[in-house]
């Protein structure tokens, strides 16, 4: 099924690159970090280039639950004890910029951007939650601490951020997009010298930024060791009835804000136009985990008047501390660049990534890089846990093995695809590639 994005957007249609050509940036990928870099390097005067390998928007993108927020679930009691103060301090600083950026071109984008209270809650912790506002008191932001929530869950807290947002990510990606120089249906297969291979042409650029959600490029950075894709679903709920008696009120009218549980099996709620957007099931792509079931159950129990008008699902690059790879690849290329990792918040960490790359190229130095570096060290428990996932599944007898590192595939019951456990490429039953970082169909099928 459509996201809910996908029916209200409409984009314009883009050529197919038939010659070589050279540019000065080439940035490969065109969902919401792609296009946003585009955007800004236009704005700022620099010669790109955007090539995509299917249709802009047509990936991870469309399945966002697009909540414009700085508020990663609990997450600065965590920054304040690995990272610093500063670098917690500069971490929140560059999210409230995006999220300032946002409001500024959103301000004249019909995208339902609408200003929104920003809420993570804990389930069974409540010295969880008194940690993160301590925390946040000593990096020096005033968030709130509430018992209750308007969804049917039980808590024993929630941090509360004011003035945070929510939007709707195609509406303003169509607009943005227009007029940028972008080429679909190219897919970049290889880099070499700073010429990015197609399957007929070649795309010659000084500097180029791997924008493609996981990058695909294995001989620099290591993101097949330090990042894992995680595996989310949601649904998007209405009243069968429009009865406007007080037991049947509109699902959405008293859902003021945005929840989510900090637990990553745990839950999340958004609202657009009369519709609710539950959100979880998450699992480690190609493991087992709650899926549509979950959310199925938890709207058959919990609101029995309503029905399910969408359902999609989507899946997030996890890093190893929580922060985001932003900048250089890898400290060995000066003019290969990457975004990517997001834990779930894309968002604001496109808008992040855009800035900073943007001043990384035309030459200013941007603070926040410092807290993005791809090449800070990463010696965390869960890059072990990556290693040994990987390690087991490439032993694991498959007749079903990706194209990308070859790991054995597991089949996915709930979406009906092929999965790799190790690094979240997925294919279809027959096949057919999916999502990255794999670049090739399956063979022999």
């Amino acid at each position: 099924m459509n996201s809910i994005w996908t029916d209200t957007a409409t984009f314009s249609s883009y050529e197919k690159l038939d010659k070589n050509i050279k540019t000065d940036v080439l940035i490969i990928g065109g969902g919401i970090t792609g296009l946003l870099c585009a955007y800004m390097l236009k704005q700022a005067g620099v010669k790109y280039t955007l090539v995509e390998a299917d249709t802009i928007c047509s990936g991870i993108t469309k399945n966002t639950t697009a909540k414009i927020t700085s508020q990663h679930g609990l997450i600065y009691h965590k920054l304040l004890k690995n990272a610093g103060l500063e670098k917690a301090r500069m971490y929140l600083a560059a999210n409230e910029l995006a999220i300032k950026e946002y409001d500024k071109l959103c301000n004249s984008i019909n995208c339902n951007y609408e200003l929104k209270d920003s809420y993570v809650y804990s389930t069974n912790n409540k010295n969880l939650i008194k940690k993160e506002l301590d925390a946040l008191n000593i990096i020096g932001y005033k968030a709130y601490f509430t018992k209750k929530i308007p969804v049917p869950i039980d808590i024993e807290g929630a941090v509360c951020f004011k003035n945070q947002a929510q939007f709707n990510p195609l509406q303003f990606l169509s607009e943005i997009s227009k007029d940028l120089n972008i080429y679909e249906y190219t897919k970049v297969l290889k880099i070499e010298n700073n010429i990015a291979y197609t399957n007929h042409n070649k795309i010659m650029a000084s500097d180029i930024i791997v924008a493609t959600h996981f990058p695909f490029i294995n001989t620099h950075g290591n993101y097949f060791l330090k990042m894992y894709q995680d595996r989310s679903y949601v649904v998007a709920i209405e009243n069968k009835s429009q009865n406007t008696d007080l037991e049947m009120r509109n699902i959405a009218s008293d859902i003021s804000g945005m929840y989510v549980d900090d637990e990553k099996t745990g839950m999340s709620f958004r609202t657009y136009d009369n519709m609710l957007l539950i959100g979880g099931g998450s699992h480690r792509t190609g493991k087992y985990g709650g899926n549509y079931t979950e959310l199925y159950s938890f709207v058959e129990k919990n609101y029995p008047h309503c029905s399910i008008k969408y359902h999609f699902s989507t899946q997030d690059c996890m890093t190893v501390d929580e922060i985001p790879y932003i900048g250089h690849y890898s400290k060995f290329t000066p003019h290969l660049y990457v975004a990517t990792g997001f834990n779930k918040w894309g968002m604001t960490s496109s808008m992040v990534a855009a800035m900073i790359l943007r001043d990384m190229l035309t030459g200013i130095d941007n603070p926040y890089r410092y807290v993005f570096s791809p090449s800070r060290l990463y010696l965390k428990p869960q890059l072990f846990v990556n290693c040994i996932e990987a390690t087991k599944n490439i032993l694991t007898p498959s007749t079903k093995r990706c194209p990308h590192l070859g790991c054995a595939l597991k089949w996915n019951q709930a979406e009906h695809t092929w999965d790799c456990p190790c690094h979240g490429s997925r294919f279809t039953k027959d096949g057919e590639l999916i999502d990255n970082p794999a670049t090739d169909d399956l063979k022999n099928n």
